[in-house]
């Protein structure tokens, strides 16, 4: 064996199909593109969702409700919730810059202390909101809630 005679094994290389060059080729002429159409055409490109001119699926389907653009979305975080990020970092002040630092929300979410679940110590709380039961209940254990 010898470095000129090592070849590829049979039918593993196949040689790649030259469009457009010339009828001899068996490619030339249109290219494998068929005849005429849009589709034929340099620097076609169909649109996503494009379904032959037939109407599409989301015009199709009728709209409903209403998106309201003003709509503030807050991140809940229940009374239970804040018992274990308490057990877990060991924080007895729970605010923004603390809840960012770790993890547990994003810089620009706007938080919400909901009611649900108890709470066992007393905790200063600094959010963006927080709910009438969830107030009671860290006031009851002798803590004080700050809305932003």
């Amino acid at each position: 064996m010898e470095l000129h005679s090592l070849k590829p094994a049979k039918g593993s290389v196949k040689k790649r199909k030259r469009i457009a060059r010339g009828q001899g080729s068996g490619h030339g002429g249109t290219s494998t593109r068929g005849h005429k159409g849009q589709k034929s055409r340099s620097g076609y490109s169909r649109k996503r969702n494009f379904e032959g001119g037939q109407m599409p699926l989301q015009m199709r389907l009728p709209k409903r409700g209403f998106k309201n653009p003003n709509r503030v979305e807050f991140v809940p975080l229940n009374l239970a919730r804040l018992q274990a990020i308490h057990d877990k970092y060991n924080l007895d002040t729970i605010d923004m810059e603390t809840l960012v630092a770790n993890g547990i929300v994003k810089k620009t979410d706007k938080v919400k202390i909901l009611g649900h679940g108890e709470l066992k110590t007393k905790l200063t709380v600094s959010t963006h909101a927080c709910s009438e039961t969830a107030k009671a209940a860290i006031e009851a254990q002798g803590g004080n809630v700050n809305i932003v």
